[in-house]
């Protein structure tokens, strides 16, 4: 699979990505690394100015002190993401499976995020799988404004009202598992595939397009940055070619409407042989919330 990282990187480098996302518990910044090395630069086809690089400060980095040491080789975005027991082990757990949460404040972690732009250590600072009560938490301290906030977004959790909260208070916001994550390890046989749905497969056949290019259209046209994930040379590609045609508002509309407030990025874990959400026990849990 590193292999297939590295390629596909500089695939899509080549095909006019020009915005690579990363984090630490995807065990692929190496090869990502890699990638660049042979790609970018000034005497190489793309230019480093080009590129926007974006990784997350992991959950078990968020006391101030481990930020700035966490942050490594990131070029451009840092984002805060979940909240786990400071240390090594990406995933700590109780001995009963549970996780092992930390409590640090987040705006304290963002302060200490805000040292890494002053140093010019990164260009942009944000936000991940924070709600909108928790941004403007952020919003009240900042020095530095949320320059984003990456989410799961796709038309099962069509995230309208968070989505308007950011764009007014000046945030972008980035849709992650667009496309529903159907590779992800705890897909459920039963659970809604949101390739599947009739409605986008229509439309996907009016225009000429796979259902991923009207699922990632609908994104683009109202001003929600994607980033769906591939190796596969042929989708990387087909999921650059959106701008060639356009959904009408009434289209726009339908797919708005198949919001079920359903989300596939959930992960489980095993706590006295049944499954749970993994972070559902953390008092910071966002998703408790209405948005």
């Amino acid at each position: 699979m590193t292999r297939k990282v590295k390629e596909a990187v500089k695939y899509a480098l080549s095909a006019g990505y020009r915005h690579i996302d990363c984090a630490t518990a995807y065990s692929n910044e190496q090869e990502i690394g890699d990638a660049f090395q042979e790609t970018i630069g000034p005497d190489k086809a793309v230019r480093r100015e080009e590129m926007f690089v974006t990784s997350k400060l992991w959950n078990t980095k968020h006391h101030p002190e481990d930020v700035e040491p966490a942050l490594k080789n990131i070029s451009n975005g840092f984002v805060i993401f979940f909240y786990n027991r400071r240390g090594d082990i990406l995933f700590p757990k109780n001995p009963d499976g549970t996780m092992r949460y930390d409590f640090i404040d987040y705006k304290e972690t963002w302060k200490a995020m805000e040292k890494l732009v002053a140093k010019g250590l990164v260009k942009a600072i944000g936000l991940s799988n924070f709600n909108s009560r928790q941004i403007d938490d952020i919003l009240s301290v900042a020095s530095v404004k949320p320059a984003v906030l990456q989410v799961e977004c796709h038309p099962y959790l069509a995230q309208n009202e968070l989505i308007a909260h950011c764009h007014q208070q000046g945030l972008v916001v980035t849709a992650y598992s667009p496309l529903g994550s159907p590779d992800r390890m705890w897909k459920q046989p039963d659970e809604p595939v949101l390739l599947e749905e009739s409605g986008i497969k229509k439309l996907a056949d009016k225009y000429g397009k796979s259902p991923a290019q009207i699922l990632l259209r609908w994104q683009v046209q109202r001003k929600v940055v994607v980033i769906p994930k591939s190796v596969t040379p042929a989708r990387i590609q087909q999921n650059l070619q959106l701008f060639d045609f356009s959904l009408t508002d009434e289209e726009m509309n339908f797919i708005g409407s198949l919001n079920k407030n359903w989300r596939y990025i959930v992960p489980m874990v095993t706590v006295d042989g049944k499954m749970v959400p993994r972070d559902a026990g953390h008092p910071l849990y966002p998703f408790n919330e209405p948005y």
